[in-house]
């Protein structure tokens, strides 16, 4: 992103929104004075990556449904964002399909009795593959910063493994505890 002061935080993309409410990119882009945005380049079942099969514990071949985003600031795309769910979980659910869900995904999930309780990132830094160049306007040889997310519910059911691709220069931080503590 073009503003180096910008540090987000994940919570408010984990919390289901209200009723109403526009999604957690859109909102934060706005607190900061910017248009936040997204166009949905895929949805649908897909063979899941050897990162996210791992991840979300399924067996060789094993589909999943994904929604694959390009995220827009100020209509320039910022992040290529990927979010994973099992057959099992988002099959036949409007998350399977290309159009946008009310709420977004954390709110359907939560309506159909999956909500995020433990969450791990795993951050890694390489070089920009041609998929991702292109969706995000790099040159070749541009570095990237790739974030694996992966969800699950207080019994431990892993529902969501998101892979997000964010070019060079992002800042991530995170904080561990209670705010005031």
């Amino acid at each position: 992103m073009a503003d180096d002061a910008w540090i987000g935080e994940a919570a408010p993309y984990l919390a289901p929104r209200e009723s109403g409410q526009s999604d957690a990119w859109t909102d934060e882009a706005a607190r900061r004075g910017h248009r936040g945005g997204q166009r949905l380049l895929h949805a649908g079942e897909v063979e899941a990556p050897e990162a996210v099969r791992a991840a979300l514990g399924l067996s060789d071949g094993e589909r999943v449904i994904v929604r694959r985003r390009l995220i827009l600031l100020d209509d320039l795309p910022v992040e290529l964002a990927d979010s994973y769910y099992p057959v099992s979980v988002a099959g036949g659910t409007p998350l399977a399909e290309p159009r946008k869900v009310p709420g977004g995904a954390v709110t359907l999930l939560k309506e159909l009795g999956y909500v995020g309780a433990d969450v791990v990132e795993d951050v890694s830094a390489g070089l920009a593959a041609e998929e991702e160049r292109v969706h995000l306007g790099l040159t070749e040889g541009s570095a990237v910063l790739r974030l694996l997310r992966l969800t699950r519910t207080a019994d431990g059911t892993p529902m969501e493994a998101a892979l997000m691709v964010m070019p060079d220069g992002r800042h991530l931080t995170y904080r561990l505890g209670k705010r005031g503590t």
